[in-house]
């Protein structure tokens, strides 16, 4: 019998990581603690999935309208920046977690707000808000769910102007007259957007990196670099920047460039990566090294740590920096902690940069392929060589690939570029991950006219 700080499990962060994990123990009949010292929710509720995408959707709706004769031409008026932010104060709840604490009471889950810190093996410290430490003893597992925050690049004068992080993007009440958002990758490239589209009028991107979205396919940033163009956005590529400054507490920013340009901005967002929440866990009680990632098999526990019984999932670990992938390692680690026989976790991540055009992509890309040694082959077409995709507008483009293995003739990854295309991405999904023979995929009959007949153009090209 468990005393009152005794549990089967006591996981560390509430975020959507968490938040499963305890909540996967708590149905398979475990007793279990959560510990969150900010919003249960974690990142991608209140600053991240959740606020970016209410800010992306009006402009996304007003793009796709304009693409299709008769309803573009009932669209008068500009964007209401003002209601898209309402809009997205709604989804995050105002930014008050109450309304989801009565999960918890429901699965039976003890919550207790405060930061946990592992003192010894199975052992957590907790301070709790009141300024008491309470501790706390876990039969079974410890598991790490503390996220990432923001990486801050070293750029002379960063920190002392006050420069946005992802929270501070898509939690800003006013659109500031120019936007310098420093990192090409999906949030900086998401953001860079939205804010344009909501009516930002100057919004300048920065990218080290020769392309946008660098870790996906080539075309894939060169088609969100033409997008950006057409709608003003100013795109600089193949530099850093390497200073900021900030005249006066409420006057304009400069940001000077490696190449010795000049970029006059009102706020600068840095979006160049992430680093994992892991220094104050206690982690060097047991032999790891606090701040950064914590290593972990492929069943979700921590290397070195004998006993098997410290596991980390979501962001922390360092695998999958992505909310759905996070939530599928806490089922897995879950199904572990409660002496389930399950496979190893999957390496195969999808994943949505929700641009116009989106990104979509899971699995390998053929560089990636290649480097792995893999026999390749790759088959390209239009996105909007469809009839699916004729009916949905005018002008609809972007490019859809697949990279195949050859020797084994199935798929290693899969690219999808274009308005609205995710839904292609689970099909793509599904047939990386059951190594679906392309024989046998060439029987999944796309329905007609929808834009998934590009799998069929697809596997002809390939000479199905």
């Amino acid at each position: 019998m468990c005393s009152l700080d005794e549990f089967d499990v006591i996981v560390i962060g509430a975020g959507p990581a968490g938040e499963t994990v305890a909540g996967r123990c708590a149905d398979g009949g475990l007793s279990v603690a959560l510990v969150e010292q900010r919003l249960v929710g974690g990142e991608c509720l209140y600053y991240g999935c959740i606020p970016s995408k209410a800010l992306i959707r009006p402009g996304d709706v007003l793009a796709a309208t304009r693409r299709v004769p008769g309803a573009a031409e009932a669209l008068t008026g500009v964007l209401d920046s003002r209601e898209a932010f309402a809009r997205r104060d709604q989804l995050v709840g105002g930014w008050d977690d109450s309304a989801q604490l009565p999960y918890f009471e429901e699965k039976g889950v003890t919550f207790v707000r405060g930061s946990g810190r592992i003192a010894d093996e199975r052992v957590v410290d907790i301070s709790t808000a009141d300024g008491a430490t309470r501790r706390m003893t876990a039969h079974r597992a410890v598991v790490l769910a503390t996220g990432t925050s923001a990486a801050i690049p070293p750029i002379d004068g960063l920190r002392r102007i006050q420069a946005w992080d992802n929270q501070d993007a898509t939690a800003a009440k006013d659109l500031p007259e120019r936007l310098l958002v420093i990192g090409g990758g999906f949030v900086g490239a998401e953001m860079a957007q939205a804010y344009r589209r909501l009516g930002c009028p100057e919004v300048t991107v920065v990218e080290e990196a020769e392309r946008l979205l660098v870790a996906e396919e080539p075309f894939a940033g060169e088609q969100v670099r033409a997008a950006f163009e057409a709608e003003d956005i100013n795109v600089v590529t193949g530099v850093r920047v390497t200073a900021v400054a900030r005249a006066d507490a409420e006057g304009p920013l400069t940001a000077t460039l490696g190449d010795g340009r000049q970029v006059t901005a009102d706020e600068i967002l840095v979006a160049v990566g992430r680093r994992p929440e892991t220094e104050g866990l206690g982690l060097e009680a047991i032999g790891l090294t606090a701040g950064g990632f914590v290593e972990v098999d492929g069943w979700m526990r921590a290397a070195r740590v004998p006993g098997g019984w410290l596991y980390a999932v979501g962001d922390c670990n360092g695998r999958a920096l992505l909310t759905h992938m996070g939530k599928y390692q806490a089922r897995l680690a879950a199904d572990v902690i409660m002496g389930k026989d399950v496979p190893e976790a999957t390496d195969v991540v999808p994943r949505v940069t929700f641009t116009d055009p989106q990104v979509c992509a899971v699995g390998l890309t053929e560089k990636q392929a290649r480097e792995r040694g893999l026999a390749v082959r790759t088959v390209t077409t239009g996105t909007g060589d469809v009839d699916g995709a004729r009916v949905l507008g005018v002008g609809i483009t972007g490019t859809c690939k697949l990279v195949v293995d050859a020797d084994r003739k199935v798929l290693a990854g899969a690219t999808f570029t274009g308005p609205g295309v995710q839904e292609l991405l689970h099909s793509a999904t599904i047939a990386i991950v059951g190594e679906m023979p392309l024989d046998t995929l060439w029987q999944a009959v796309p329905p007609f006219p929808t834009v998934s007949e590009v799998w069929l153009h697809l596997l002809e090209k390939y000479g199905l």
